[in-house]
């Protein structure tokens, strides 16, 4: 072969292999490699991981991991260039904003009968998303520091509206934490929006800071920085389980919650390693590990509750409307960003 020749060829092999890339033929992410994006928390991800990648040591899993609201902008900016492979632990109420969108692949993960009914995508015959497991909101307390004030530990959204815990609490923001949209999302089905609104303006009153993260404000509860963290139930118990000074309540006029959810992401050529991944997401192994962290699983399991639960804590949750908090979420988060955002926590 002439060298000129040798030039031609590969130059058309190198035209060749451009226009696969441009058509989805061949993964930008190297054989083997599966890249995941999550909201759930990093002590969680790094045991779930290590689970897959021993029953699965062929597949190096990438982990692009932040706040559901982080995770959500993210993936719509990504909307016609999609990045990852599958969601994994994201909110149900932007996984919703997903599919209207047409972002999510159609895909019944091994063992998907065993998922309860209305903790999958029961709207279309093959599901679009499948639930794992539900998280609530939970009010965190300094006994400590709420014992120096002498004051107790709110546990209703009226007592934390309460002036005289004026600049002791902090909240998640609800732009870019689930834990926060969850909550504000339960302060209006349970009392209209109009309502709502006014009760969230004297609640904000007694807010030092919005944090972008929903297990901050139990954080800072715990260490004592402010008496109150408004964050989800697991996190204080954690904390209180390794010594810290707190206590947890639930909102007795209903926990607001979501639910954690996978998805196969819509692309030009689907990762086959990802539906390996939304397999094992839902298996029994799996699901033990996600009971370690809440108690109300995807699947009927006799399963221990976790310390500091109730025996059934289902019955502490609101009755939940999915497709209007999704349908309302970028409505909502516009006006609560107008009128709250100055309390945020800077970047």
């Amino acid at each position: 072969m002439s060298r000129q020749t040798l030039y031609d060829v590969v130059i058309i092999a190198l035209a060749a292999l451009a226009v696969m890339f441009a058509l989805g033929f061949i993964e930008s992410a190297v054989a083997g490699e599966l890249v995941v994006y999550t909201a759930l928390e990093d002590d969680e991800v790094s045991i779930y991981k290590k689970d897959f990648e021993a029953k699965h040591p062929d597949i190096t899993v990438r982990i692009v991991r932040d706040s559901t609201g982080i995770i959500t902008a993210k993936l719509l900016a990504e909307k016609d260039n999609p990045q990852a492979d599958v969601i994994w632990g994201v909110a149900l109420t932007s996984l919703a904003i997903m599919d209207q969108k047409g972002m999510l692949k159609e895909y019944n993960p091994a063992g998907i009968e065993r998922i309860k009914p209305g903790f999958k995508d029961e709207k279309n015959k093959v599901a679009h998303w499948v639930g794992i497991k539900a998280w609530m909101t939970g009010i965190v307390g300094n006994t400590i520091e709420l014992k120096k004030k002498g004051l107790p530990l709110p546990d209703s959204y009226e007592a934390l509206a309460d002036p005289k815990y004026k600049g002791m609490i902090v909240m998640p923001n609800p732009a870019s934490s689930g834990t926060g949209y969850l909550t504000i999302s339960a302060i209006f089905q349970l009392m209209g929006e109009d309502k709502g609104w006014a009760y969230l303006d004297r609640l904000h009153a007694n807010i030092a800071a919005y944090t972008h993260s929903g297990s901050k404000p139990a954080k800072l509860a715990g260490t004592g920085e402010y008496p109150i963290g408004v964050s989800f139930a697991y996190r204080g118990f954690k904390q209180k389980a390794k010594g810290e000074p707190v206590d947890v309540a639930f909102p007795k006029e209903g926990c607001g919650w979501d639910l954690e959810a996978n998805a196969l992401v819509r692309k030009p050529r689907t990762n086959p390693n990802a539906k390996v991944f939304l397999d094992w997401a839902i298996s029994d192994d799996a699901m033990k590990m996600y009971s370690q962290v809440y108690p109300i699983l995807a699947i009927k399991m006799d399963v221990d509750v976790p310390e500091g639960y109730p025996s059934d804590p289902e019955k502490l949750l609101i009755k939940n409307d999915f497709d209007w908090a999704a349908e309302n979420r970028e409505r909502i988060l516009a006006e609560w960003s107008k009128r709250y955002d100055g309390k945020s926590e800077k970047e």
